[in-house]
């Protein structure tokens, strides 16, 4: 039976597909990030590519503007990036979270192409009138609460366009609290993590 070294480093996360398949990104130091799994991420694109989200045969993904929340090292935006969306816009309140995603960013060459805002999602500041995203990605801390918070605040404010596809990612025995003017259609389980597709449309 082999043993598990302690004293050896996980091994960094690498992006799944696209023009940047197989690099490495840089995980952020004396901070407990939780990146999604490979496995979890590329069976989540898999989903955006090939499944009929919009209804009309076609990905959500191509020209997209996204959402980053709770963004870790940014392997969920970047992963978006590397699969040909526009624009990422990502969010965390940890300042060497927000150092790591810029300099993973800057490391692919896509800084023109992202926005890095060191905000607490529950209380961002206001979308610029051009930043409304049709894909969002939201990886709280499991059992915190904060990502039905954090939907609720993001359309109050802007960040969310009418119809946008929303993927938070919560422990597998946990519960997403509804949110209004949000309806899940879809749930998936990658072993302790819960991944669930919602909907974003406003009632007014």
């Amino acid at each position: 039976m082999s043993r598990l070294r302690r004293d050896v480093p996980p091994a960094p996360p690498r992006i799944v597909a696209g023009k940047y398949r197989g690099r490495p990104l840089v995980v952020p130091l004396g901070v407990e990030i939780r990146p999604t799994s490979s496995r979890a991420r590329e069976s989540l694109f898999n989903i955006l590519v090939h499944a009929d989200l919009n209804g009309d045969g076609t990905s959500p993904l191509p020209g997209a503007r996204v959402l980053d929340v709770f963004a870790g090292c940014g392997a969920l935006g970047i992963e978006a990036l590397s699969r040909g969306v526009a624009h990422v816009t990502f969010m965390d309140s940890s300042s060497e979270a927000i150092r790591t995603v810029g300099e993973n960013l800057r490391t692919l060459k896509e800084t023109a192409n992202a926005r890095v805002l060191r905000t607490d999602a529950t209380q961002p500041q206001p979308a610029p009138s051009d930043a409304a995203c049709g894909l969002a990605f939201l990886d709280p801390p499991y059992r915190s609460g904060l990502g039905p918070r954090a939907l609720a605040a993001l359309a109050r404010v802007g960040w969310l366009a009418s119809g946008a596809i929303c993927i938070v990612e919560i422990a597998a025995k946990e519960d997403l609290e509804a949110v209004p003017d949000f309806t899940a259609f879809d749930e998936r389980r990658y072993g302790a993590a819960k991944i669930i597709f919602l909907r974003y449309q406003p009632s007014s």
